[in-house]
Formats: C-alpha cells, structure tokens, sequence
C-alpha cells in the first residue's frame, strides 16, 4: 500500500474511508516529525493536510518524492501553489462542497448583526428581560443594498440568499461578471453606495488590509460589514477604532489575522457578532470537504482523473 502523510490529523472516520486504500502516517503520532521524515521521507508520494495546518517549504526537502498535496479547505492561501507546480507537484483542494454552508453563515452574521440578536438572546436568556424590560429596538436586514467583495461561488450563494430578503445586490471584484448585479471596480464606492458590505475575498498581497478605515468610513455609522473571507483582508486595528468611535456601525466577523486568537477590542464591543472560524463547520458540510480531499487522493493512486486541482496545477494533469 502507498504511503500517505497526514499534517491534518485524520479523525477515526477518516481513518476508516482512508485506510483500505493506504498506509497512515499522522504528524500528530511522531515523536518528531522532522526526524521520522528524514528517515523514512523518500518515496511517500501524498500529503494530506487543511486551510489550518498548511504546507510548510520543508516537507519539499524531506520528501523527494511528493507528488501529491491535498487540502481539506477551498483557500489555498497558505500553500504556494505556484511553488509545488514548478516542482511538478498538484495541488487539491475543496471548492463548491461548501459554498451554500459559508453564504449561510454569512447572512446569520448579517441578520445577527441588524437584529442586535447577541444582546437580545442575553436579555432573555439571563432574565434581564423580566427586569428591565426589552432593549431598544434594532433594525431590519430585510431590503437593503448589499454589496458583495468576492462575487465566486462562495458571494454568488451568499447574494442568492439575501435576495430572499428583498437585497439589492451589488458587487466589486478583479473584473465585470455576466451577472445581473451592478458592478464596482472601487471597495470604497461600494461601501458608500451600499447599507452593508459581505467580504468573501481571498488572501494575499493583493487583499490584505483592502477592508480598511477608509471603507469602514465609506459604509458609514449604520453600516453592517460581515466578513467570511480571510482575516487578512481585514485592518483589524482600524475596524476596532471604527466601530468605538460610531463611524461603522456593526461587524459581523467570522475570520480573524491571528486565529485563534482574538482582539480584546473585538470581544468588547457590544456592537460585534464573532464566531470562531465555524463558516463550513457542519457535521455533513465538513464531511462532504473531508471526502472530497481523501477522493483526491484515491484518484490519483489509482490513475483516475483528480476531481478539484486548483488552477496553477491544471497545466500537471
């Protein structure tokens, strides 16, 4: 049997769907991992690994033989896909699987955020309510422009669904998609022309920090940002000042630039909704990922056709 490296750890149901096929090696079981590759490093031809874990420039020294990396994510940001490709290795990843999973996501973030739901789930759940009374009103989600950073599979699931909401949509991205949507090539003329911002952007040099004061400023004091995307994308420091000073009105964030770890300015704010990364994670939306990648795999030691390569590596195939 073909030997496959997992970086992400394979949970016992994994296990199970991977090991007819192939002999296991969890990173998360060596002693030393460096060490154990060093050694036994030559001829394994497949890595499994996630968006968390990643794929660090070493496992190229330590593994000769690579051919194979497969990601149990859609974003790939962390990988050097180009990189692998020069070294004639492909690249797989997770796409469509989870779209309608992230979109929803998106739009409870949205709705969370305009409904002020947090504070209300509070004031009922620890009898405040019986107390002091309800809160001042929020305000509704329904009928707004929306504009969407990152019309993909991912924003045009999201833009779907608040359309049930009576949304007007609007997007900005690299270039003009053949969609009904009004198009803009400016973040910041989008946000001034929009009631709420949904980010579904990718990492990068290209997005880091586009999401910044002067969009923040743009969307105004009743503005709603959601952000399912990357935390990268995102100037957290100025978010935080933004949202204390009443120039943004709310966030609803579920990405973050330092996962796990959290800004304290975030977490008091009362005007945030914050979720741990948890965009995809459903019982049958993470399964459905985890499938796909292990697939990835039976395919290739086989001699199938890989189902999800990512772009850079479709010139291997």
């Amino acid at each position: 049997m073909k030997t496959i490296y997992c970086i992400a750890p394979p949970n016992e149901e994994r296990r199970a769907y991977l090991e007819p096929h192939f002999t296991l090696v969890a990173e998360a079981d060596l002693d030393d991992p460096k060490a154990w590759l060093a050694e036994n490093g030559s001829g394994i031809e497949m890595i499994l690994t996630s968006g968390f874990y990643g794929f660090g420039d070493h496992y190229l020294e330590l593994m000769p033989d690579l051919k194979l990396v497969s990601t149990n994510s859609v974003g790939y940001d962390g990988i050097d896909a180009r990189a692998l490709a020069q070294r004639g290795i492909i690249l797989t990843h997770t796409p469509t699987v989870l779209d309608a999973e992230v979109a929803t996501t998106a739009v409870l973030l949205y709705l969370s955020c305009y409904r002020n739901f947090e504070a209300e789930l509070a004031n009922a759940r620890t009898g405040a309510w019986a107390k002091t009374g309800n809160l001042p009103l929020p305000h509704t989600g329904d009928g707004r422009k929306v504009g969407i950073l990152g019309l993909g599979r991912i924003g045009k699931a999201t833009a779907a669904k608040l359309e049930a909401f009576d949304c007007t949509i609007a997007y900005y991205g690299r270039s003009k998609q053949d969609v009904a949507y009004e198009y803009y090539d400016d973040p910041i003329a989008l946000a001034r022309d929009c009631d709420a911002l949904v980010s579904i952007l990718p990492g990068g040099a290209a997005t880091q920090h586009l999401l910044n004061k002067d969009v923040f400023e743009a969307l105004g004091p009743d503005g709603v940002l959601v952000n399912v995307g990357r935390g990268s994308s995102l100037n957290q420091v100025e978010l935080i000042e933004a949202l204390s000073t009443g120039k943004l009105g709310w966030a609803g964030l579920d990405v973050f630039e330092d996962e796990p770890n959290i800004p304290q300015g975030l977490r008091d704010l009362p005007n945030t909704i914050l979720l741990a990364h948890v965009g995809s994670a459903t019982v049958e939306t993470r399964w459905a990922m985890a499938k796909l990648a292990m697939d990835n795999l039976i395919n290739f030691a086989n001699g199938k056709p890989l189902i999800s390569p990512v772009p850079e590596s479709k010139g291997l195939i």
